[in-house]
């Protein structure tokens, strides 16, 4: 490179540097709205903000205009992904990072975070399959007895037969001290699924006694709790690749044809599903207070790029915040008619849609705080699984899993824009918000 060359790369360094000090000194003299916003986001990740390790285009842009210059959150703010290959403390390390800004745990959903309500199974003797730290993500959880796979492969070294090289011809001590599987928990997609599908096939026909002989298939069989029904996700390809509802795909084909039972879950957590979405109105809330913020969260808007599971899990939720506010209404009502409401008493939450609402964290007492929403937007981007130009809303394909309600209005946005930062600045406009 010769002196002119050079001068000029300096140059223009020079003037990318001076820009840049005087976007941030700009931008820190902004005078933002003072108005407390009763309203909050819940963002994907993959396809959203990120491609794989990829930061989109846009992203930093959007979150230049949800914190201040010191980085502050100035709407309270949450991730909800279904990826489950990690802790929710690594997830939000991540995010702070690619960000720039301070993320904290609290405002990470993973899809495995609402198995932390199913205290019922945490001391059962599970097998838990993914990958990733899954045995510290189970113990995170709440889980105290848990076998991976690979350790079930090393207890029973013949039940693996796929790959020739890996066949061991000996007896293993360890099978004599096997305790016998009491659940079954999936993380995510594994990365050998021929093991994975096999191993758990045989923990169920055999009703966890993977050395036992089958003498006839379970009608019933072992519980299974899973995590992320995403038939697809989207990565630095260019094409949507295999998530973990293709796994359970598998899975359930596999066992019906072998046992000629249907395989049944005991729970499906991540979205869509609306546990997830019902912990995700919680951490909001709880956001918006350690904002410091007084007022209740009245709108979330949700916004994803998979409009089988973002769009949908929204779009189920915004329907139970429907009926829950008709609930509350009828028991205004109700009270009212029959004189015992008082002029300071408030009407009662619903919280008898799950079962295991009750081990959600909250005080009782706050619950008509932390869970205020009155409705849910769903805003679908185009810059992930979700393509305008290939599409087509009129298919009768359904990606979702195989348990969700078949819906195709469930499935439409309410609204679509092209990136993060449009969704971000539409909400802005309905808000009046700036």
């Amino acid at each position: 490179m010769n002196i002119s060359c050079l001068k000029c790369t300096i140059n223009r360094q020079i003037v990318k540097v001076y820009n840049w000090k005087r976007y941030v000194s700009d931008s820190s003299t902004i005078n933002y709205s003072s108005k407390e916003p009763q309203f909050g986001f819940l963002f994907d990740i993959d396809g959203v903000l990120t491609r794989g390790r990829k930061l989109l285009p846009y992203t930093r842009d959007a979150f230049r205009k949800l914190v201040t210059s010191s980085g502050r959150f100035r709407v309270p703010t949450v991730f909800v992904t279904n990826a489950g290959n990690e802790l929710r403390s690594s997830k939000a390390a991540k995010l702070s990072q690619i960000l720039g800004i301070p993320v904290s745990p609290e405002q990470v959903i993973m899809s495995h975070s609402p198995l932390k309500m199913y205290t019922e199974f945490h001391k059962k003797h599970c097998l838990i399959s993914g990958q990733g730290p899954i045995a510290d993500i189970a113990k995170n959880l709440g889980f105290t007895k848990v076998t991976t796979i690979e350790q079930l492969c090393d207890a029973f070294p013949n039940l693996d037969m796929v790959d020739h090289k890996k066949r061991r011809g000996f007896h293993s001590p360890f099978r004599d001290y096997f305790l016998p599987i009491d659940a079954i928990v999936l993380f995510g997609e594994p990365v050998r699924w021929e093991t994975c599908l096999q191993l758990i096939i045989d923990v169920l026909m055999t009703n966890g006694n993977p050395s036992s002989p089958i003498i006839r298939p379970p009608i019933s069989h072992l519980p299974i709790l899973a995590s992320n029904a995403d038939l697809l996700w989207m990565a630095e390809a260019a094409l949507p690749r295999f998530g973990h509802g293709s796994f359970m795909h598998c899975l359930e084909n596999l066992y019906k044809k072998i046992s000629g039972h249907p395989l049944q879950y005991t729970a499906i957590v991540g979205k869509p599903s609306e546990i997830t979405y019902y912990h995700a109105e919680y951490l909001i809330s709880r956001h918006a207070y350690d904002l410091g913020y007084k007022q209740p969260i009245k709108r979330i808007y949700a916004v994803g790029d998979n409009p089988d599971t973002d769009v949908f899990g929204a779009n189920v939720y915004n329907r139970y915040l429907q009926t829950r506010a008709l609930s509350k209404l009828k028991q205004v009502v109700t009270k009212t008619a029959t004189g015992s409401l008082t002029s300071n008493a408030s009407p009662m939450l619903d919280t008898n849609v799950w079962s295991n609402s009750n081990a959600v964290e909250l005080v009782a007492a706050d619950a008509e705080h932390y869970y205020s929403a009155e409705n849910i937007q769903s805003i679908l981007v185009c810059t992930g699984v979700y393509n305008h130009d290939a599409y087509d809303e009129t298919s009768s394909i359904n990606h979702g899993h195989r348990d969700m309600i078949i819906d195709p209005e469930l499935k439409k946005p309410k609204y679509t824009v092209e990136h993060v930062l449009d969704a971000v600045k539409l909400v802005y406009d309905v808000e009046q918000f700036h």
